[in-house]
């Protein structure tokens, strides 16, 4: 058998209170927030039209105010990072090429801070990469043309 809304409500508010003083008023809002909640829940679970939380949210930030000069915030949870890895963006059921889409991104979009990016750049530069990689396709190309 099932519990009911009301004895999920309880058990939740119960734990918060084993944990950490609240005053009758403080149960009495975190019993009404936690049973509209889990109402909220069943009623999207019955309906079959599960929204999560992201969706329903608008960004915390202007996406193109997120990358900054020497962070990056995440726009799923507001976290600060040098490069928003793919491990964090897993924590949010997204690839990088999904949270672009998601946020209006470019797909060309690097997802890390400004002078990390440009720290790359430079690096690459030094090694002679775009060189290289010019070379590279010249030679690709040439071999497809030559039957």
């Amino acid at each position: 058998m099932s519990k009911t809304l009301v004895q999920m409500t309880a058990e939740i508010i119960q734990s918060q209170i084993t944990s950490k003083q609240m005053t009758t008023d403080e149960i009495k809002a975190a019993l009404n927030e936690t049973f509209q909640a889990l109402k909220a829940l069943q009623d999207a679970e019955a309906g079959g039209a599960i929204e999560t939380e992201t969706e329903a949210v608008s960004p915390l930030m202007d996406p193109k105010k997120s990358i900054q000069r020497n962070k990056i915030v995440c726009l799923e949870c507001g976290q600060e990072f040098k490069m928003l890895s793919p491990k964090h963006l897993k924590s949010h059921g997204l690839t990088a090429k999904e949270y672009r889409k998601k946020h209006g991104l470019s797909a060309r979009q690097p997802l890390c801070a400004k002078a990390l990016s440009e720290k790359r750049s430079l690096s690459g530069k030094e090694r002679g990469l775009p060189v290289n990689l010019r070379k590279a396709i010249d030679a690709r190309t040439k071999k497809k043309v030559t039957p």
